[in-house]
Parts: C-alpha cells; structure tokens; sequence
C-alpha cells in the first residue's frame, strides 16, 4: 500500500533480494514507423469475460472526500463498479465499531455507512478488509453482521488483511501485526477462524487471504521455521475455507518506458499463481478466483505513463481472468514534482488531485477533485469493455505499441491501442480472424498527451488507424454480417489424461440457435492466431501431437448446420508432462543468484545403454525478457528465445554409473526484481526432457513447464 504519499522502505536484506539493474533488457527506440503497424484481432481466441467487478478503485478513511458526492459521481462517470476501504495497510489497524485508527489518522466523515452511501450512489460493489493486524475474528464476524444483517448492505467481498507478509516475519516490517507469530501459518489459521466466523453470520459472502504475487517480495522466500513459502503455507491450510485470493503488484520502474513495459509480465505471473492455488489449496480450488487490489505505476503516476500502465494493466488482468482491478487510490497528496514529457507530474499516485502543495509551497496541484491523467484512462476503459463483453487475442509486432480486444454482447469488436511513443504517431492497420468489419468511418474514442479529457469523433477504419505521439486509442468495430440465431458459445472446458504428447479437451454442449449444431471446432492460441487442433460432433476431443513440456490454451467454438459459428468458449490452459519413458534425462538446478541473474547447472544423464559421442541441448524461455550470459563446459548459443547447447569434443554424456552425469554451469541475465514487481523467471527452473525420436547422436531436449520454487 501506498498513503500519504510516502512509500515503505524495505529492510537492507529486502532490499538486496528485490532491488537491482535491468541487466541485459534494453527498451526499444522511438522512431517514426516506415510502414504501418499490424495489429492481429483474433476473435475465436477468447479470453475471460469482463466481470462486473472488473474496473476497481482504493478508498481510505484519512481521505476526507472518501464520502462526497462529487467523488461519488465522479467515479460513476468513469465506469468504477468496485471500491475497497477503509485502504490499505490502514486495514489493519481500523475498528469499524468506533471508527477509529490508533497510530493513524482518521478523516472527518469517512466512516463505513458513509463510504456505502458513496459506493451506493457510485453504482459500485464494495469490497471490505477486515482487520486481521489488530483486530479479530469476532471483530470481522461483527461488522458483517452490521453490514448485511443490520443494515442489509448485501457486501459480498471481504478479505482478511492487507499485505500481511509484511508483518516483520521476512525482515521488512510495514503492517501491523499483534500476534506473537508472524508466520504464515498462524495468517492461514485465522484466516480459517475468520472465515468460519463470517460465514456463519451471513454464508453467502466470499472470504479472500493475501498472497505475494509471484516474483514480488517476499515469494518463494521460506523462512526459518517455516514448512514453505507465504502462498504455499497459506494456500495449503486456508485453501478448502477461502472463495479468492488478492495479490497486489507495484513493479516499479526506472523510466516511464520500462515501467510501462513490465506489464508485459503479468499473464505469466497469474498463470504462477493459478498453478500454486491449483497445487497447494485442495480439492475443488478452481472455484478461487484472484483479485488485484492495489497497482499504480513508479513514474508518471498523474500523467500520461500513469494512463497507458493503467489501461494496459487492467486490460490485461481482466482478459487473465482476474475479477476486479484495484488502482491505489482516489486521493492520496502531492509526492515528488517533475516534468513527464512535457507535463507536470505531482508525483500522487491519487486517480484525482488533492489540490495540495509542496512542504515549501512552491508547487500546488490543481484544484482539488481535478481528474489526472489515470482518470481519464479508466474512463477509456470503461468505453472500451463492459460486464458480459469477452477479451480476445489481440498482437502487435511494434514495441511501442500494445493492443487489446473485445467482442461486444451484440458481435461487435472493440479494440484498444496503446502508443508508448511519446515523440511519434503511429499508422496501423488492423487484420481481423473470425470477425468482419464493416466497412466505413467508425467511432474512435482517443486520449491524448496533456488531454484535459476523452476526444470521441468518427475516424478511419476498422482496419486503418493513426495512433497519435503518447496515446490511447479505442476503435469500435461493427459487424459486418446480421446472423440470426447463432449457436451459444459452449461452455469451460476441462482436460483430462494429459500425456507429454495428448491431451482430452471436454466442455458443456452449446445451445442451438436458429439451426441445428453440426460440430464443435477446437483451436489452439498460438499468439494472435488460431491453430485448429481437430472438430468433432461430440462434446470430447482427444488432442495428439503436442510437445512435451509445453503450455497451451485452447478454446472451443460451435458451427451450426447452415455455416455460423458461436463465440469462443472460456479459455482452457494445461500444460503437458514429461515422457513415460527416455533415454536421457536433464534437470536444471539453480545454484546462486544476484540482483540482476543467476547461476544455474544443468545435468545431462544418459540412462540408456548405448553411448553418445556427441549431444544437443534445446530449449526455450517462456518469455522474451531473459537473456543467457554465457556457460561453461559445452559450446552455448542464443536465438531469440532459443538457447541451443551443443557438446564439445569427447564431452558427451555417458551410460552407467561410473561415469554418471555431465554438468554444464551457465549464467542468466535477467530484469530486475523490485520488492513489489514482477521479475521474469527466477522461477523459471525447468527439468527438460527429450524429444521423442531424436536421431541417432543427437539428443534433443525441451524445457519443462515453467514451476515455481
């Protein structure tokens, strides 16, 4: 959490585990694009829907416009459909019953059924913390009760802390804490009694425990005492009793590029945390959704770097599946000024000016309630897709230039466009797969640099665009073809009798529309573009020919008998095994590591009985942000995300246990890893595993699924 404008500051081991240098990730250039940009919209391969949580927002009981009418309806006019209170780590210290905060700052007028009147007239949901720091269960079990028993508020969401893993447990201490253990053990354990507790006053609401996102501090740290790290102990004893789980993520940044940039990192942070609920809370824990309750950026956050991080970070969060996206917060005061491509940036990481001033009052903010420029990108987003709307794959082979997509209840498309160039425009052109545009103006809403709101005007294409310098952009795309009765979408697939090389995809039948259904059509995400896997009159399909070790994500459409086709089924993504049976084996053990890589060994076994005078090693990293630096012991070599490993002479593994394994040292260079950001791939520790029938000679291998450790 972030307040007052004055962020933590980790203990000195913290920091020399989270803090360092973006060694070896150079940002792209900004120059003018010769040729358009091509922007892939893949509308059969869907996403998540867009959940009626989904735009979020932090209240805190020091902010004395928390339960305004102004703030209210300014918030409603940006589509805002949840707020969270009473704010952060004040969470933890906050008694509803007497409104009051020891050690902290309460504002006049920011007690629990004024915020309701303000979530109320906002048209929003709100979202609880119940103090776990200072307070307890019967504590929380009471303001439910008050909440939806007394005053029939109908609150629905409610989680057990904020940010407890910085109670001193792992060295930083940011959050209060009064229970002699610290550990994430005692956390889990009464998170149950918590759960218990509420539940048994209303059973209807959803309870949520605080995770670590994956690659932020402290996670994968295991602490003296400690039977693993904070997710797993917490997810293993609180699985079976909590409906959801909340992270937060602050990446941080040394530069408004880089700090934009990382947002790249968040699909494969969720996809680490769905893995870890799905190992480690129990039976049943695909009903644990995720929620992220604070983000902002660490540069710009009033001006346009704030704008584009926040559109693309929800846009990315929500079409992954997360049910709401939180940005801290409403107010917050003035912080460090500085000039962000031409504008004055306050340094509040507040969505609306607190019309404050420095300590020596040379600079003000602007009048308090003015929108920042994050404001208006939330109102972007709002345009951009609303509850029921389904995201689908959408690509850009530009740097600088991201975008996302919809498909509307009605069949239209909504796409957004994000240029991070701050000196250039941008021309694109739009390719559509599974949808036709019409043809024609279409309505383009575009939030410029410096913008004191959203312009909205009729403007190119549905395949042609300008993207100004510094931008973001929605088109609205019409369909171009009125079909009567097409089938519904099936339903979530699930996989069974995953293999390294098959897979069984099975989903709910889809409904019929004006015609009967004739197949069901499965495809493969490969990017931006589809890659059918088989069709089938059934609802199962039995997928051959995968890769081992890999992920894949896949969705099912429906074709009736006079040739439409259903929306995107709910996307599906499993991961194949290892072989049954090899010849070789390779297991990669990390070894050591510093602020911006690490050491790793790799051991080659050859288990079979015939001897191999030469090898190769193939694999390749899930994300295109790691770099290697080098390795010791075999010839290495990098192409994009492949890394190949070739044998020198008289170097090849050999059978039997007098000669045993071969052992190759390499370094990895990678970004950096802040207390509250993503880092890629100190996680990514793979056992690989031959590929079936490699030549004689030869020993191909590829990596594993990415796991955490």
């Amino acid at each position: 959490m972030r307040y007052h404008s004055i962020r933590r500051a980790a203990s000195a081991a913290a920091l020399l585990l989270a803090a360092g240098v973006l060694a070896g990730i150079s940002q792209p250039a900004a120059n003018a694009a010769a040729t358009p940009t091509t922007v892939s919209v893949n509308a059969r391969a869907g996403l998540a829907a867009m959940p009626a949580t989904g735009l979020g927002i932090n209240d805190a009981i020091w902010d004395q416009e928390l339960g305004t009418n102004a703030v209210a309806d300014l918030l409603k006019s940006a589509g805002v459909t949840m707020r969270r209170y009473p704010g952060g780590s004040y969470a933890d210290i906050y008694h509803w019953a007497d409104h009051t905060a020891p050690g902290g700052y309460v504002a006049p007028n920011t007690d629990f059924d004024r915020f309701m009147a303000g979530v109320r007239r906002t048209g929003a949901q709100p979202m609880i913390i119940a103090n776990y720091g200072t307070g307890t269960a019967a504590e929380a079990a009471g303001w439910v009760r008050q909440a939806n028993v007394v005053k029939k508020y109908g609150v629905k969401y409610w989680t057990v802390g904020n940010e407890n893993y910085g109670n001193g447990h792992y060295g930083s201490a940011w959050e209060a804490d009064n229970h002699p253990d610290k550990s994430p053990r005692q956390y889990a354990t009464e998170v149950v009694a918590y759960a218990d507790a509420m539940k048994a006053v209303d059973p209807t609401i959803k309870v949520g425990a605080v995770l670590t996102i994956p690659a932020g501090w402290p996670d994968a740290i295991v602490a003296e005492g400690d039977a693993g790290s904070w997710n797993q102990v917490v997810l293993s004893i609180a699985g079976p009793k909590i409906d959801f789980v909340d992270v937060h993520w602050y990446p941080g940044g040394g530069s408004a590029a880089e700090a934009m940039g990382k947002t790249a990192h968040l699909t494969d942070a969720l996809y680490i945390v769905r893995q870890q609920i799905a190992k480690y809370a129990g039976a049943n824990s695909g009903r644990i959704g995720i929620s992220l309750t604070e983000t902002n950026v660490g540069v710009g956050p009033n001006t346009q770097p704030g704008a584009i991080f926040l559109a693309d970070t929800y846009a990315t969060l929500l079409a992954n599946g997360v049910f709401t996206v939180q940005w801290w917060n409403v107010h917050n005061g003035i912080g460090n000024v500085s000039t962000v491509a031409g504008q004055t940036d306050y340094g509040d990481f507040g969505i609306l000016s607190s019309g404050t001033c420095t300590s020596d009052g040379t600079t003000c903010e602007p009048a308090l309630n003015t929108p920042f420029a994050p404001y208006h990108a939330l109102s972007l987003m709002n345009s951009f897709a609303r509850p029921g709307d389904q995201f689908v794959r959408a690509a850009t082979g530009d740097p600088l230039v991201t975008a996302h997509a919809v498909r509307r209840s009605n069949g239209d498309v909504n796409v957004l466009l994000l240029n991070r160039d701050p000196d250039n425009a941008r021309d694109v052109t739009i390719d559509y797969a599974g949808f036709a545009p019409a043809t024609g103006a279409v309505t383009v809403h575009t939030y410029t640099n410096g913008a004191a709101g959203i312009a909205t005007a009729l403007a190119g294409t549905a395949t042609s665009q300008t993207l100004p310098p510094y931008s973001l952009t929605v088109v609205r795309a019409r369909d171009s073809r009125v079909v009567t009765g097409p089938p519904s979408a099936p339903g979530q697939p699930t996989a069974s009798g995953v293999t390294d090389r098959t897979a069984t995809i099975s989903w709910p039948a889809a409904r019929a529309g004006a015609h009967p259904i004739a197949k069901y059509e499965v495809y493969r995400q490969f990017g931006a573009v589809s890659e059918q896997l088989g069709e089938t009159p059934g609802t199962s399909f039995t997928v051959g020919n995968l890769r081992p070790g890999s992920r894949y994500t896949v969705n099912v459409l429906a074709r009736d008998t006079a040739g439409n086709v259903s929306w995107a089924s709910p996307p599906l993504t499993l991961t194949t095994g290892t072989p049954a049976q090899s010849t070789c084996t390779v297991k990669w053990t990390y070894t050591t590591d510093w602020s911006s890589g690490y050491v790793a060994s790799v051991d080659i076994t050859n288990t079979g009985d015939r001897a191999h005078p030469s090898w190769t090693l193939t694999y390749e990293w899930p994300t295109t942000w790691q770099q290697m630096n080098g390795g010791w012991n075999a010839t290495w070599t990098e192409t994009g995300r492949t890394v190949k490993v070739t044998s020198l002479d008289g170097s090849g593994p050999r059978r039997g246990r007098r000669h045993g394994q071969r052992r190759l040292r390499r370094r990895l260079q990678r970004p950096e890893r802040d207390t509250h950001g993503l880092h890629p791939q100190r996680h990514a520790l793979y056992d690989a595993h031959p590929l079936a029938e490699a030549p004689a000679g030869r020993i191909a291998v590829r990596p594993a699924a990415l796991s955490r450790v």
